[in-house]
């Protein structure tokens, strides 16, 4: 059963715009395509993009063997996930947008060996993998059934854009990382705006439970 338009292009907005508010994930790979070229920071990016599938596997997982064992424990789940993501979008809120990119120095690295790095980061972030597992269940209907592959498609679809994006960071990073440093408030209104859809969402989720 694949996911319901709806769901899909709800969800797909919401990561775009929490995917491309400035994070250490976005700034390295900046920082690699400044100093190191647009082929290193393309490398990086994916790296980090498809570093999302191992939290994706892990909240897949998670999620179907909690609704199997206890519905009242997922339920409780969604509720510390909504507030959680409260939680991060009145820290976005309250950010001042105070981006920098820095280069990122270092010897010549093999671009393979960059990807490797990027996968790792992110793969190994314990803050990314509380991230997936508070956001993914809250665009989770449960009454279609298929909790699990819901999840899993979910994860898919955020890695799959988090990878075109971060792969797009880098190959225009030149530009991107003079146009942030021209634009010092531009980091605040693009942390705003994903703060706001970070606290809707969990508003949302602890109001419909």
């Amino acid at each position: 059963m694949l996911l319901a338009p709806e769901q899909f292009l709800g969800f797909l907005a919401a990561a775009v715009l929490i995917t491309v508010s400035p994070g250490p994930d976005n700034l390295m790979v900046l920082g690699f395509g400044v100093s190191r070229g647009r082929a290193e920071g393309i490398a990086f990016g994916l790296g980090c993009g498809f570093g999302c599938l191992s939290h994706t596997l892990l909240a897949a997982l998670g999620v179907s063997a909690l609704v199997a064992a206890s519905p009242p424990a997922f339920l409780a789940l969604r509720i510390g996930g909504g507030l959680y993501l409260v939680w991060l979008g009145i820290h976005a809120l309250k950010s001042r947008g105070q981006a920098r990119v820095a280069a990122v120095r270092g010897a010549d690295e093999a671009l393979s060996r960059l990807f490797a790095k990027g996968l790792l980061a992110n793969a190994i972030n314990p803050k990314v993998a509380l991230f997936f597992l508070s956001f993914l269940p809250q665009f989770i209907i449960a009454e279609r059934g298929g909790v699990g592959w819901q999840t899993a498609q979910l994860g898919i679809v955020f890695t799959a854009q988090a990878a075109l994006l971060f792969g797009l960071l880098g190959y225009f990073s030149g530009s991107i990382g003079q146009w942030l440093q021209r634009h010092a408030h531009a980091g605040a209104w693009l942390d705003r705006l994903a703060g706001g859809i970070f606290v809707g969402l969990g508003v949302q989720m602890v109001s419909d439970i």
